[in-house]
């Protein structure tokens, strides 16, 4: 019998027993990416430190494939017992507007732990480009409207979403070219294909320091600690322009309260540890922490966020 069979009796009690014992097996991470990304990373670092602090070890399941569908489906599904995690990013709040259906709810499925962290997006533009602020890019692309194409990866990826919130932000005609990840799209903008693209900041630095691309916003509220020059494009030309990549911890709906509020004061002295913070900040992330109401919260404002955007792109998976 499933956890959503159960009779409320016996529900509660379950809930409560599971929780007395709980860890009492290694615990499941299941990561939405494939291993090397960004998120594999993260997930490793917080698994790394959560393990030993809760006395079990932590095996990262990585689950690739459907934007996050297929691992956020699998999570959704599992025994709400506190041993299957889904440690998620920013898709989980773009999928919803992006498909007319899900094979999960993507609030009614989980239970909220806690987000962790914020990674940097960074505006860069091909060394022949000759705007060197971002007012100067938006001047470039108001007076040649259509004629300044951006690179991203596939349709609804982050940089994909990052170019069209700056296109309707700014008020300015931009082009789509697709690519096959960050790698190709770099390429694609080193080879003067594109003339601008967002990335990540740590796929992004190594160009930067070799001077063969330019930085000139970085896309979140906040200057990133390893491009500490870089203004963000809020501060430079449009104000309220963020589109930090995130990543959080969810578990199945229904997991006991007490374990949900256990991970999550785990997870935030994960947050707090200044190694891990000055590991995370190298790679343009910056770990956080906050109350599992507050990270409900976010996911619903950053899904009306998106889905905004999605609309006024005319942006359409299925």
């Amino acid at each position: 019998m499933s956890a959503g069979h159960l009779l409320p009796g016996m529900a509660v009690l379950c809930a409560g027993s599971l929780a007395h014992a709980w860890p009492d097996k290694p615990i499941r991470m299941i990561a939405v990416s494939a291993p090397g990304g960004s998120t594999d990373l993260l997930a490793r670092m917080y698994a790394a430190r959560l393990g030993p602090q809760l006395g079990q070890q932590i095996l990262i399941d990585n689950r690739a494939g459907g934007g996050g569908m297929i691992a956020s489906e699998l999570v959704a599904r599992s025994y709400a017992d506190g041993h299957t995690l889904l440690f998620t990013h920013t898709s989980h709040s773009v999928l919803p507007s992006m498909h007319s259906r899900l094979p999960y709810d993507p609030f009614d499925d989980f239970a909220p732990i806690g987000l962790v962290a914020l990674t940097h997006s960074v505006l860069l533009v091909a060394p022949a480009v000759a705007a060197r602020t971002v007012g100067e890019l938006i001047e470039l692309a108001r007076a040649r409207p259509g004629q300044l194409n951006y690179g991203a990866g596939s349709t609804g990826a982050s940089a994909h979403l990052a170019g069209e919130l700056f296109k309707l932000m700014a008020k300015v005609n931009i082009v789509h070219v697709p690519y096959k990840g960050t790698g190709a799209q770099l390429a694609g903008l080193l080879g003067n294909e594109i003339q601008m693209s967002f990335s990540t900041v740590p796929a992004a630095i190594p160009h930067i320091q070799a001077g063969r691309l330019r930085a000139l916003g970085v896309g979140s509220l906040v200057r990133a600690t390893a491009l500490p020059d870089v203004p963000t494009i809020s501060e430079a030309a449009l104000p309220g322009f963020d589109v930090s990549a995130w990543n959080g911890v969810l578990a199945p709906a229904r997991t006991p309260a007490a374990i949900v509020n256990r991970l999550n004061r785990e997870l935030a002295e994960i947050a707090k540890h200044p190694e891990t913070r000055e590991k995370a900040a190298t790679q343009g992330t910056e770990l956080v922490s906050g109350t599992p109401q507050e990270f409900a919260a976010y996911i619903k404002a950053q899904i009306a966020k998106w889905s905004r955007v999605v609309k006024a792109a005319g942006i359409q998976s299925d």
